[in-house]
């Protein structure tokens, strides 16, 4: 039969009280209570542990070998004590962030630094992700935290995954130098350019709205970075589209960014596992991305 760890702490009051009496008192406990629980732990051990008598009590050979073994008890419970505080007070704690990589270039950094003053101890490991890999890595537990996007309204593969809206952005036409924008014709005016796409949910939302102007892009260069794509439209190799985040992160000083109500917004939020805001690493995380969400300009 296991023994009951608690009834080996009282076996350590009382032998360090050196009465029942006094454990009793030193517990808050009646005495019979007291005795009690050393008879049920002695039913559990197979044998008596202590010898009482009109001065006190004094371990068997039994009860010194279990005492060995309850202060160690006792020091690993005071140990998981001060884990559980240091977890809960934000003395310590991992959180696992996966982003998108504009995300990563704007919102993270800001909210990173913020919880680094105010929880220096809390360590974030953060890793670059497009969006159906950061949701897969959330699910399946190798992440905590995942900011994606989807555009217009939460990105697909969200599943049982808890969604958390962080903000809506613009998605904007970006043109070489000089090129004149669109004017009434929207979209449909530059049917003739050749496209640079990027992400495939990105080429699938260019796709669609060049589909919806009545056209299919010709898309000559692919790349999901938006600092290669600006170069690239710099230079005249062609057009793109891009959302206010990435423009955000890194604008080309040549590029010309033209709003266009057709090109849709996106939405950016934090996806994670439900319950995962209760834990305090995690939930003092998801504030700082919040209100930096609130606080970065798009």
């Amino acid at each position: 039969m296991a023994l009951d760890a608690r009834r080996l702490l009282i076996l350590r009051d009382v032998a360090r009280a050196g009465s029942i009496s006094a454990a009793a008192r030193e517990l808050g406990w009646t005495q019979p209570a007291v005795s009690q629980q050393l008879a049920r732990l002695e039913r559990e051990a197979g044998g008596p542990l202590l010898l009482r008598g009109p001065a006190g009590v004094t371990p068997t050979e039994a009860g010194e070998a279990l005492l060995r073994r309850a202060d160690v008890v006792a020091a690993e419970l005071h140990a998981a004590s001060e884990e559980a505080a240091a977890l809960t007070e934000l003395r310590a704690g991992r959180v696992r962030l996966v982003a998108f990589p504009s995300a990563a270039a704007t919102v993270v950094p800001e909210a990173l630094a913020a919880l680094a003053g105010d929880h220096p101890d809390v360590e974030v490991l953060l890793e670059e992700a497009e969006p159906p890999e950061a949701l897969a890595a959330v699910s399946s537990g190798d992440a905590d935290l995942a900011v994606a996007f989807g555009y217009d309204g939460p990105p697909a593969g969200l599943g049982p995954l808890t969604w958390r809206r962080l903000r809506v952005e613009p998605v904007h036409l970006v043109l070489p130098p000089g090129r004149r924008g669109p004017g009434r014709r929207g979209l449909a005016a530059l049917a003739d350019e050749s496209w640079i796409g990027g992400c495939v949910r990105c080429r699938t939302h260019l796709v669609d709205c060049c589909a919806a102007a009545g056209f299919t892009p010709t898309i000559r260069h692919t790349t999901d970075d938006y600092v290669v794509v600006q170069n690239l439209v710099a230079r005249g190799l062609g057009v793109t589209v891009l959302p206010a985040s990435a423009l955000a992160a890194y604008r080309h000083p040549e590029v010309r960014v033209v709003p266009l109500a057709s090109l849709g917004r996106r939405h950016v939020g934090l996806a994670f596992r439900l319950g995962a805001d209760a834990v305090p690493a995690t939930a003092a995380l998801v504030g700082e991305v919040v209100r930096a969400a609130r606080g970065t300009s798009v």
